[in-house]
């Protein structure tokens, strides 16, 4: 019984295997990545359990974990033939040509399936309806008008200026 329990337990670590179906176009990506990255990465589509569980006990070789990690391709390929960004571990063309492009694809498509998912909106500039594809042209405003001080008129004309507005208006009332 003992022996029994044992082998189950051995057994029972590590043995998911590739969910990507036979049929897929990501199959083979899923395949090269399970054979050349799940050793550091994880990703639970193909069984690999790689990277750290907790930040805190993280060991040097124990890459980013792609169940929460979105990626491109672009990124992808930059990482293999780059030996990832930051350069520290990661096999510099790990794998290359088009097993680095099947891997990319693949990760690509299946990278980030447990992220959570960050409420957004999608930000379009639509062109009113009234819109011409004509140059516009900057309209000057006309100069403001305003009746110059009257010290200034006074100044201006030689002798003393009537008052105007509200200085008129309370002349008018003491007299």
């Amino acid at each position: 019984m003992l022996t029994l329990g044992a082998v189950l337990g051995v057994a029972a670590c590590g043995t998911q295997s590739n969910s990507v179906p036979a049929a897929s176009v990501y199959h083979e990506g899923a395949e090269l990545f399970r054979e050349h990255c799940s050793g550091c990465h994880s990703l639970a589509v193909v069984g690999a359990e790689g990277s750290a569980t907790n930040v805190k006990d993280r060991l040097r070789n124990q890459g980013p974990n792609f169940n929460f990690r979105h990626e491109n391709v672009e990124n992808v390929l930059f990482a293999i033939r780059n030996g990832g960004f930051s350069g520290a571990i990661m096999p510099q063309n790990i794998v290359v040509g088009a097993e680095a492009q099947q891997i990319a694809a693949f990760l690509a498509h299946y990278a980030g399936s447990k992220a959570p998912k960050v409420p957004s909106i999608e930000i379009t500039q639509e062109e009113p309806a009234h819109a011409s594809t004509e140059a516009v042209t900057p309209r000057s405003a006309p100069a403001p008008t305003y009746d110059a001080p009257a010290a200034s008129t006074a100044a201006a004309s030689g002798g003393a200026a009537a008052p105007t507005g509200h200085a008129a208006s309370r002349a008018s009332a003491h007299k």
